[in-house]
């Protein structure tokens, strides 16, 4: 892991000594950053001495909404700025409304390492095998980034077709379904000049670009011969469609599905087993990020195995703190194995309103 001399924050730690620890460094103004610094005496508790576990971060108010305006400078832990630079600052997808900014600097990266080990696990191509073609967000979003490491990792080129999944989405919620279709077919020109000459074995998309480029003939022949590990993240997927591209469309690669966003990070699907049942499940990265499935209508009351409710995430890092907030997603609790100790979440869909309407609207990211 890319952990520096200075972090407390060790993934061999008890729950409650790492908790310990991670209030400890957010809070004390030694280490902590001026926007927890300070947050600290407008709570209702000490954060010091009152929060000793997982479920004592329920305390906290909900604070990623203050993340769309306050300026970033102020996320920074001060004892981080002993080391050499290497924040960065990405936005969220603006799904749920204006972008909320999140800082980075060690976090997100060692959770990819994690991640490429997990699709090692699957199959997908190593070093030495093929480049990596990106689909998707890049620019203020992290993603692309991820993805870029995932090949370096492979010691290997990682082309990018970059789109705005802000521009989709209001296309989409403005009735402008034809302009969103013009937009993916505008990237499917720029994937098939890649695809067509140079050798890219891995591939990054969302499903619904993925379908769209299953109904391109020329494309889907480029893909099937030449790319061995399919990447899918960012937009549900049904079952059946989900069966169709592994079993159909493109039985000869390794399809493997990521769930997450800018606030939780990354969770990769684990390896099929038995009890799985078939069904894609997806595991957070332990112990940083940490997914509770919860009843929507008591959202600090958690669901039992095998039941459905709404995600609330925890990201607890050196880099930064996020106690909770809730998400979008309504998903599936599914228990741990011995190779994943942490809950998985399964049949990720949108969050509906009591109406029966969807909250919100997908696009193609």
């Amino acid at each position: 892991m890319l952990e520096t001399s200075a972090d407390p924050l060790r993934a061999d730690l008890a729950p409650e000594e790492f908790i310990r620890a991670a209030m400890q460094w957010h809070f004390s103004p030694e280490t902590g950053s001026p926007y927890w610094v300070k947050k600290a005496a407008e709570l209702a508790f000490d954060p010091l001495t009152d929060i000793r576990s997982w479920a004592d971060l329920d305390l906290f108010p909900d604070v990623s909404e203050e993340w769309r305006d306050i300026p970033v400078d102020d996320l920074v832990p001060a004892g981080t700025l002993r080391d050499a630079w290497e924040f960065q600052v990405f936005d969220s997808g603006g799904t749920t409304g204006r972008p909320k900014r999140i800082v980075e600097a060690h976090s997100r990266r060692n959770g990819v390492l994690w991640v490429s080990e997990v699709l090692a696990e699957h199959g997908v191509p190593g070093e030495g095998d093929g480049h990596w073609l990106h689909l998707g967000p890049t620019g203020p979003h992290i993603v692309g980034r991820s993805v870029g490491l995932l090949a370096r990792l492979r010691r290997t080129f990682c082309h990018y077709i970059d789109f705005d999944p802000r521009w989709v989405k209001g296309s989409v919620k403005a009735g402008r379904t034809d302009e969103a279709a013009r937009y993916v077919r505008h990237i499917l020109a720029q994937a098939e000049d890649v695809l067509a000459t140079q050798p890219v074995s891995v591939l990054f998309a969302t499903p619904p670009v993925l379908e769209a480029l299953a109904a391109d003939e020329k494309l889907l022949d480029l893909v099937q011969r030449k790319v061995r590990g399919i990447i899918w993240a960012g937009t549900s997927v049904s079952p059946e469609t989900l069966r169709v591209l592994e079993e159909e469309v493109f039985p000869d690669a390794a399809v493997v599905g990521l769930y997450g966003n800018t606030m939780m990070g990354i969770a990769p699907q684990r390896p099929r087993s038995a009890a799985d049942e078939g069904g894609c499940v997806f595991v957070p990265f332990h112990p940083f990020s940490h997914v509770r499935v919860v009843d929507p209508e008591n959202t600090t009351s958690e669901v039992g195995y095998g039941e459905r409710g709404q995600a609330r995430i925890s990201l607890v890092s050196r880099d930064l703190l996020l106690p909770w907030t809730l998400e979008r997603d309504a998903v599936l609790r599914i228990a741990p194995t011995r190779a994943y100790p942490q809950d998985g979440l399964a049949d990720i869909r949108p969050l509906t309103t009591e109406g029966g309407g969807t909250a919100v609207v997908e696009g193609v990211y």
